[in-house]
């Protein structure tokens, strides 16, 4: 069969910022004002007021369609237009049986339509990946199997440990009562976002920490705020609470400096959500900067993320992926390739952004007893509601 189209959708979907703050995706209180994407007064960065994401369809002459997912939270529609622009004339027309092989060249082919021109790593790569996720869907409905066991065969898992990423609350006292209703629902594992004042953060940490006990795995997502002289102390202070993991802790572009600190402390260093290929995470494992390895398929798409999965097996390390604002097919990407990759010891999981996404499929994704359930349908397993999508006028255009 063939493909015969390769569209892409900007998408903006309006949230309540205060119920999802605090939680991945929307780790901390945006400044005040009308514009979409606003500077957050803890993280030098922007982040979206709503909820945006690009979402890529394929389409086959024998009418079978494959659902993809950029990772995209701002500007949605430089993804959609380098899809639309870039990839579309790479897969379009191409004759495509479902073959792993057959993705793994679509992948390459994609990826050197901009060689020498900044192919490597941001806009360019969430797109590849969104084109490539909506391959493996439709690869696992051509041969009738779940992606997961597409690529693993009967090894892949049907369950996957989810841990909670992000406590809402005000106080420490409403993020420890969040944290005891979630213990009780099964969840052992939980982040907590660096967003406010130091001491404030760490009053609340050592609150989760006597609550829950030893047992609880309590990771610390730093937001990239820390600088090269205030690091050590931060991760020593994370030491003393026996934090499972120091997550993002400086400017990402620097493996020199996460090597230091690596070395520097007893809480292990967990990276991964900014890079988007093998290419860009081996100098991190060369400077033994990272033991937690934190690929998101919305940036690295599967077939590269099986390329990330087969190093950090090579390197004995565990594989945690990042998983944060998307809709169905990013998260039901995650989830398949967490099933499926050895090395993988949970997925992130955020209430609100499972909520959201499930507004959008025609049968939801599930999450049980903090078990995260993997679809056992064909392909991704899951179906984008579309027509509900159009009639909620989401499109960016």
């Amino acid at each position: 069969m063939k493909i015969v189209s390769a569209e892409a959708f900007a998408i903006r979907l309006p949230r309540a910022r205060e119920r999802a703050q605090g939680t991945a995706g929307s780790p901390t209180v945006l400044a005040e004002g009308a514009a979409r994407y606003r500077f957050s007064p803890t993280v030098d960065a922007l982040y979206p007021a709503d909820f945006e994401t690009a979402l890529v369809r394929l389409d086959t002459d024998s009418g079978l369609t494959g659902w993809g997912e950029a990772q995209a939270p701002l500007a949605p529609e430089v993804a959609c237009d380098i899809v639309r622009l870039l990839l579309r004339p790479v897969v379009e027309g191409a004759v495509f049986s479902g073959a792993v092989e057959e993705i793994r060249a679509l992948w390459q082919r994609m990826y050197s339509t901009m060689r020498v021109r900044g192919q490597t790593g941001g806009f360019m790569l969430d797109a590849i990946s969104g084109v490539d996720i909506a391959l493996w869907d439709l690869a696992g409905k051509i041969r009738g199997l779940p992606v997961s066991r597409l690529i693993a065969g009967d090894a892949a898992r049907t369950q996957v440990p989810a841990y909670l990423s992000g406590l809402g609350g005000a106080s420490a006292d409403e993020k420890v009562g969040r944290a005891r209703e979630a213990w009780e629902a099964g969840f052992r594992t939980f982040k907590l976002f660096y967003d406010a004042g130091e001491a404030d953060f760490f009053h609340d940490l050592r609150a989760l920490r006597r609550e829950l006990g030893a047992e609880a795995g309590i990771a610390v997502d730093a937001l990239w705020r820390l600088t090269p002289e205030s690091a050590t102390a931060f991760g020593r202070q994370c030491d003393a609470v026996n934090a499972l993991w120091l997550e993002s802790p400086l400017p990402p572009e620097d493996p020199l400096l996460h090597g230091r600190l690596a070395a520097a402390i007893e809480t292990p260093l967990a990276l991964g959500e900014s890079y988007r290929t093998v290419y860009e995470l081996r100098p991190f494992f060369e400077a033994d900067a990272v033991t937690y390895v934190q690929p998101d398929l919305g940036r690295c798409g599967l077939t590269e993320g099986l390329r990330i999965a087969d190093l950090v097996w090579k390197l004995g390390k565990p594989l945690v992926p990042h998983l944060s604002i998307a809709l169905g097919p990013q998260i039901a990407a995650a989830i398949h390739f967490a099933a499926a990759t050895t090395p993988c010891r949970m997925l992130e999981y955020n209430p609100n952004v499972l909520e959201t996404a499930n507004r959008h499929l025609t049968r939801p994704l599930e999450v049980h007893r903090a078990e995260w359930l993997v679809p056992q349908a064909p392909g991704l397993g899951i179906e984008v509601d579309a027509a509900g999508l159009r009639a909620a006028d989401v499109f960016v255009t």
